[in-house]
């Protein structure tokens, strides 16, 4: 069995990890950490895991979490995981971080975040940015930088404009609209997340400085421009991405799809829709749904993606790249339909 540790473990994407490595067959939870919670059983703080984890929430150094877990996911705010990652690495623990310390280039990081990278040896640790369709070399890694949920939801929807459509028409920009549920923002209550501010609204926020555009930007490299909303539900991110090309490559409907057909062939967790997707049929899952559709006698094509912005845009995309650094199938334990309605 691989003994997981969770660095982390009260807030939502913590508490999602925990949900789902219990259903998974080749997982123990060895350590759970809360300083807010420590001593308290698990359960009794998240009624929802009664009677299906006996653990307490620890306070504990790092030297231990290491000792006890082959591998620790790190759900902690931005600014805390480089605190953890030299001592879990110099004891050999496999490390996914699902903040943003270790998915851009130092310079840039702080550029964006404010704030000065502490491990001074971020440049050498090589981390692998964990979008596995796109990134296969997260199967070889020792720290994976695990992606944001905005950007997951994003990139997954345009890569194969950007990266697979050779001979067809260039991607001269890509415009990203994303509306997010309000888990997003996490578990701590802001003017955002205030039922009153938020029910029957739709609040658009950071509309042109976003700091995850950096990682749609970073995976794309193409000139890409985004805007995020909070909208009245609790999980899941729609994202419509408006392409532009070259007119001289125009593609027909059926040829946009055929592409996105070739370069999602065997990834399982890629739907592609006929129709539209929604929130509603990837709730709970580790799916991304796609659909789309091009504009006639114009540049522009239309993608949609969907995602649960805690599964796949967070702790279930981490459990899928903790396969593939184990060697197992990647579906293990996040092989299973949505919650519908």
């Amino acid at each position: 069995m691989i003994k997981a540790g969770i660095i982390g473990g009260a807030g939502y994407t913590g508490l999602e990890l925990i949900r789902l490595l219990l259903m998974h067959p080749e997982v123990e939870i060895s350590v759970v950490t809360s300083r807010r919670y420590k001593g308290k059983k698990i359960s009794d703080v998240n009624p929802h895991l009664e009677p299906f984890i006996e653990l307490e929430y620890e306070d504990v150094d790092t030297k231990e979490i290491a000792d006890r877990s082959d591998i620790v996911f790190l759900a902690v705010p931005h600014g805390s995981a480089m605190d953890y990652v030299p001592e879990l690495r110099a004891r050999e623990a496999r490390v996914i971080d699902l903040s943003a310390d270790y998915r851009l280039k130092k310079d840039e990081y702080e550029r964006i975040y404010k704030r000065q990278h502490k491990d001074k040896d971020k440049e050498k640790r090589k981390s692998v940015y964990g979008l596995a369709e796109l990134h296969p070399e997260v199967a070889d890694a020792n720290l994976i930088a695990n992606p944001g949920c905005y950007p997951t939801g994003a990139i997954l929807a345009v890569a194969p404009l950007v990266k697979g459509n050779e001979g067809g028409g260039r991607v001269k920009q890509v415009v990203f609209d994303s509306k997010s549920g309000i888990s997003g923002a996490g578990a701590e209550p802001s003017a955002k997340s205030h039922f009153p501010n938020l029910a029957e609204n739709i609040i658009p926020y950071e509309v042109t400085a976003h700091r995850h555009v950096a990682e749609m930007r970073m995976e794309l490299s193409v000139k890409v421009s985004f805007t995020p909303h909070i909208i009245p539900s609790i999980r899941g991110i729609l994202t419509t991405a408006h392409v532009f090309i070259e007119e001289s490559g125009a593609q027909t409907q059926d040829e946009i799809e055929e592409i996105y057909k070739r370069f999602y062939e065997g990834k399982r967790f890629i739907r592609l829709r006929k129709g539209l997707p929604s929130l509603s049929a990837v709730r709970g899952t580790n799916f991304c749904d796609i659909g789309l559709k091009i504009e006639e006698e114009s540049d522009r094509i239309v993608v949609i993606s969907a995602i649960d912005n805690l599964v796949k845009g967070g702790s279930g995309q981490a459990i899928q790249n903790m396969n593939l650094m184990f060697g197992m199938d990647e579906r293990e334990g996040l092989w299973f339909p949505g919650l519908v309605p």
